[in-house]
């Protein structure tokens, strides 16, 4: 099945935005325990009555479809079916939420005291609820937020219960257990809780998946997970993982529900909690274990201002409306329900395609504060910016910004220069103002001599921070990049030749950013229109002919890339000059970052964002789907294979030496 039949490219007209609802507002103004203890009466699906966990855990456990996975389980190893049932049980018992409305109004009281603390303000879109409080009664609902920070999933069942809608069961990863008080908090308050990787454990995905399917069939919940997996430490959107997607799709293909209704959920944060923990985590700093004495230790971020934070709830997208002329049901009546069926190639592909729409919607509704743009200009600059010329360009970028269909939110009737101004106030952990020039600031630890290693690595934390808000942008302009940088490497201006560019970059990048597979072409398209659109192209029968007006916007998108062109190049040259025959997998990544610093620190690279494991990784990722690196299993162990003459035709087509970064828009 094409891509094409699912993705399509942006509407270039600019659609009307919802108005948004301070949720904070009624609290700053009321008693919070009034709040807590309020009449609770949601609607729910088709108007069922709640069902007890132990109900939902029977329901599972006598499922047809669990028991004919219990026999197979039982005939392959040799136990008795009772024993494969008490594993399954067990499994269930470790797994399964236990929603109880006492424990969801604690969290709704000492929520509300926290988030009066931490935020300015909650803006929620008045109409994204309605849709979503008319879709809950009338099919399952499948609700799918962005994830950049741990505080998603607590602000989504907190909203849920101020509008008095039905609250979620969520997946959660097994490492909140760890935290045994706050871990059955989290289970009393609707999470139920999942490992990272089911390996080859054919029981352990059927009690899953039957569990998942059973609440969803039945309607008690809305269903609450992350088709990114895991919480973005970069800002952008990650590659969706499809494995649960396909579970909650499957009752719909088999005939077992008429439809489900998949929301899409945009959360954006003006400044994320985990900033600093986030920027080492992608240098090599181990991840800090959950557990309650360090969620204890981290209440000083409650001194600490985050400004706004906006929740946007999509138009609930219709699965069966979406599978309509692309998938054929029939074929599961040739198998009966209960037995479990690997998804076929054309259901596969829809599922997968639907994932990308999914996250790119999230992408679209994303709202953008003004220091994602102060970002973006930083890091093109990273000698620092006067005032008066940084505040000049953030206004250019917002004119094109919105050009470009931005959901920006920038204050009505304020000064520019006081927009930057307030922006660069709140952002002082990350950039100073000093004799009217603004600079990155780089924690140096008072009364210390730092090694120049030390050096590096805090300048790579402050360049990685702010580059975490620039990436929250970097949806909007990545197309026309690509573009742009196409038009700055073709042979010609021909239109074809032009494509062949975009086409190799789109693919290189494909594992960097959120492109559809199979949606080169829209995407070129839709680039050509936006670039037309802001008058820095003209497309004529054959040809695309720059103008001489566009040149300064043509000039900043080839430098919103340039990071990346450059990581990879580093990943490129390490292979090419360091790696020997076989290059342990394990050992990948800290040997390119222990080669970045080195030309970091001998002077030949500047660019501190190749220091990045996620940028390192996708760019191995690119080169295996391009064949020029391969996985070859030695022993135990997994070792990559380099085709150096491959690796080093690809950095030169990436653009040969690795450039130094120059200041861009200088003359504005």
């Amino acid at each position: 099945m094409a891509s094409k039949s699912l993705y399509s490219p942006r509407d270039p007209v600019l659609k009307k935005r919802d108005d948004f609802e301070d949720i904070l507002e009624e609290r700053r103004n009321s008693s919070d325990l009034r709040y807590a203890l309020r009449c609770y009466t949601p609607a729910l699906y088709k108007g069922l009555v709640p069902c007890k966990a132990s109900m939902l855990k029977n329901i599972v456990l006598q499922s047809d479809s669990l028991q004919y996975v219990i026999s197979q389980v039982s005939a392959e190893c040799g136990e008795s079916q009772e024993a494969v049932q008490e594993e399954a049980s067990l499994l269930l018992e470790e797994m399964a939420h236990r929603l109880q409305l006492g424990t969801i109004r604690f969290f709704a009281f000492t929520l509300s005291k926290a988030f009066k603390v931490l935020f300015r303000s909650v803006c929620v879109n008045e109409e994204g609820i309605q849709r979503l409080q008319q879709a809950i009664q009338e099919h399952p609902v499948v609700l799918l937020p962005s994830h950049r920070s741990y505080m998603d999933f607590l602000m989504m069942s907190y909203i849920l219960y101020t509008y008095d809608l039905a609250l979620p069961v969520i997946a959660a990863g097994m490492d909140f257990m760890s935290m045994k008080f706050v871990g059955e908090m989290l289970r009393m308050s609707g999470a139920f809780f999942i490992r990272r990787s089911f390996g080859g454990d054919k029981l352990y995905w059927a009690v899953f998946s039957e569990y998942v399917k059973t609440m969803l069939r039945n309607g008690y919940a809305p269903i609450e997970f992350f088709l990114e997996g895991t919480r973005s430490r970069t800002g952008k959107s990650l590659t969706p993982k499809t494995g649960l997607l396909n579970i909650v799709m499957e009752p719909f293909f088999k005939g077992e529900v008429f439809d489900v209704n998949l929301v899409p959920v945009s959360i954006s944060y003006e400044r994320i909690l985990e900033e600093a923990l986030y920027a080492r985590e992608l240098l090599g700093v181990p991840k800090p274990k959950e557990s309650t004495s360090g969620l204890l230790k981290a209440r000083r971020i409650l001194s600490e201002d985050y400004g706004s934070m906006h929740v946007y709830f999509g138009q609930p997208v219709s699965v069966r409306s979406l599978a309509q002329g692309h998938i054929n049901r029939s074929q599961y009546n040739l198998v009966p329900r209960h037995v479990p069926q690997k998804p076929a190639a054309d259901t596969q592909s829809f599922v997968n395609d639907t994932a990308y729409r999914l996250v790119r919607l999230q992408e679209e509704s994303m709202v953008l504060k003004p220091w994602v743009l102060v970002a973006m200009l930083l890091l093109q600059n990273p000698d620092g910016m006067d005032l008066s010329t940084l505040t000049e360009q953030a206004d250019w970028l917002r004119r094109l910004a919105l050009t470009f269909g931005a959901f920006l939110d920038w204050p009505d009737r304020e000064p520019c220069s006081k927009v930057i101004s307030s922006s660069l106030a709140l952002h002082k952990n990350l950039v100073c103002v000093s004799g009217g020039r603004v600079r990155l600031v780089v924690d140096e630890p008072s009364g210390a001599e730092l090694s120049t290693n030390e050096m590096a690595f805090n300048q790579a934390v402050s360049v990685l921070s702010c580059a975490s808000y620039r990436n929250q942008i970097l949806h909007l302009f990545v197309r026309p990049a690509l573009l742009a940088v196409a038009l700055q490497t073709a042979n010609s201006n021909r239109r074809d030749e032009v494509y062949n560019c975009f086409n190799f970059l789109w693919n290189v990048f494909s594992n960097e950013f959120i492109l559809c597979p199979g949606a080169a072409v829209q995407d070129f398209e839709e680039a050509c229109f936006l670039l037309g659109k802001c008058g820095a192209i003209q497309e004529l029968q054959q040809d695309i002919v720059t103008c001489q007006s566009g040149q300064t916007t043509l000039a900043f998108l080839c430098s919103v890339l340039d990071p990346f062109l450059q990581g990879y190049q580093v990943v490129c040259r390490y292979l090419c000059e360091e790696t020997e025959e076989n290059l342990p997998e394990n050992k990948f990544v800290p040997a390119v970052r222990n080669f970045t610093l080195q030309l970091i620190l001998a002077g030949s690279l500047k660019c501190y964002e190749a220091l990045s494991s996620d940028m390192q990784k996708n760019a191995l990722a690119a080169l295996m789907r391009l064949k020029t690196v391969r996985k070859v299993k030695v022993g135990d162990q997994v070792t990559l294979k380099v085709n150096k003459i491959a690796v080093n035709s690809l950095e030169d087509t990436l653009g040969g030496k690795i450039p130094t970064q120059k200041p861009v828009l200088a003359r504005l």
